[in-house]
């Protein structure tokens, strides 16, 4: 009786380790929110820049460490942003490379703070220039 028992008691454990499991591979997203807006670009004419950028942090955990940090971020990424020139974003590669040097410049900072880069892809969900 006593290893049916557990047999039992190890069956309805397995759902609770399968969610606990799926939740701690799925990715998490972190919206940085407002959007970036600024200028770019020397010259005489204004030149616009908005992007939206998201987060992937691989656990839940690295969430509110990454959001504790948000000014620190912001302030690396405008930075870089500014940086820039409507030359640099006009090809699919410049932006790409501009994608990459804010994940490597986002990833800096935690490094920095936290001792591990604690995100894992740095998107952008919108990049317009004007």
């Amino acid at each position: 009786m006593t290893r049916l028992h557990s047999l039992l008691f190890a069956l309805l454990l397995l759902p609770v380790a399968l969610q606990a499991h799926s939740q701690a591979s799925e990715p998490h997203y972190i919206e940085l929110k407002p959007s970036f807006v600024g200028t770019i670009g020397p010259g005489p004419r204004i030149q616009y820049l908005k992007v939206d950028v998201a987060l992937r942090a691989e656990d839940a955990a690295g969430v509110a460490r990454i959001q504790h940090h948000d000014p620190l971020i912001r302030n690396a990424l405008v930075g870089l942003f500014a940086r820039q020139t409507q030359e640099n974003l006009a090809s699919l590669e410049g932006k790409e490379q501009l994608r990459a040097d804010a994940l490597a410049r986002v990833r800096e900072v935690l490094e920095e703070e936290e001792g591990q880069p604690l995100v894992a892809d740095l998107l952008f969900t919108n990049l317009i220039t004007q």
